[in-house]
């Protein structure tokens, strides 16, 4: 009898248990993926690996995107798919992969389930060039050129207030904390945290005043950055990797109506990555 109490003690326990057990997979198969994969040798064989494993929904349909490729494939499709208001995976076949996941295309769905979630605002930019007025966002940077041999000559204000009155050289650029580790610290700008409520202001190869190295300002500020000598000296604005050529103003901001939600393995997070790359030396 008490032989018989234990052997229904252990398959109640195992009913459950398999019960719980069949409600994880059904819960994980319910993501949803759509896949899109850069157009490279690499990012297509591992299209190829991925859909042999997991199926690929719509974009309409699916709960994540994820996205095969390098760092500026995967900021041409964050901006290309953010109005869909999708989660985005990406796994890295490019070069550095700051803002993807080591690629792997096991356990794909599983990953995906334990990832964190890091939401990014993007700059907006608003530029007025040949008498017309232009808008785009920016990931990482704005930053803005010189576009002939000539250095620029720029004077940048912020939230009304002249802070530059005439910076010549390059160009200088603004970079949110998760692009303060890009091209911004390359020309010599200070990093971010990527929970610091700041953007940075970073002058390119300047010649006056020559020992500006840039400023940290509020993400709530309004920076404007003016062509002095548009005819003689024109500019291009660049957010990220879309240029606005003979740039005359170019009006700078965080949009905070605009998500980017990026998802990340818990072992290699954006803000380890932002946090690490402060500690290299």
């Amino acid at each position: 009898e008490q032989c018989n109490k234990k052997d229904s003690f252990k398959d109640v326990i195992f009913i459950f248990f398999n019960y719980f057990y069949d409600i994880s997979l059904s819960a994980m198969d319910d993501v949803k993926i759509c896949l899109i994969t850069d157009n490279t040798t690499k990012a297509l064989l591992a299209k190829k690996q991925i859909l042999k494993l997991n199926k690929n929904s719509s974009i309409e349909k699916c709960d994540t995107i994820v996205v095969i490729g390098g760092d500026g494939f995967m900021l041409q499709t964050l901006k290309k798919y953010q109005k869909y208001n999708k989660s985005f995976y990406g796994m890295n076949l490019g070069n550095h992969g700051f803002l993807l996941n080591p690629f792997s295309k096991k356990d794909l769905i599983k990953k995906i389930k334990r990832s964190n979630e890091i939401i990014l605002n993007p700059l907006e930019i608003t530029v007025q060039s040949n008498g017309k007025t232009k808008k785009n966002v920016a990931i990482n940077e704005v930053s803005i050129f010189r576009q002939s041999k000539q250095t620029a000559k720029l004077q940048i204000s912020v939230d009304g207030k002249i802070r530059v009155k005439e910076l010549v050289g390059d160009g200088a650029l603004v970079a949110t904390p998760a692009g303060s580790t890009a091209y911004n610290f390359s020309v010599g700008g200070r990093i971010l945290n990527l929970e610091s409520p700041r953007l940075a202001i970073t002058p390119i190869s300047p010649f006056r005043p020559r020992g500006w190295r840039g400023g940290i300002v509020s993400n709530k500020s309004k920076i404007i950055i003016k062509n002095l000598d548009k005819k003689k000296r024109p500019v291009s604005a660049v957010s990220d990797n879309t240029e606005i050529r003979n740039a005359h103003i170019i009006k700078i901001g965080i949009n905070t109506k605009i998500q980017f939600k990026l998802l990340y393995n818990k072992k290699s997070g954006l803000v380890e990555r932002n946090i690490a790359e402060q500690f290299k030396f």
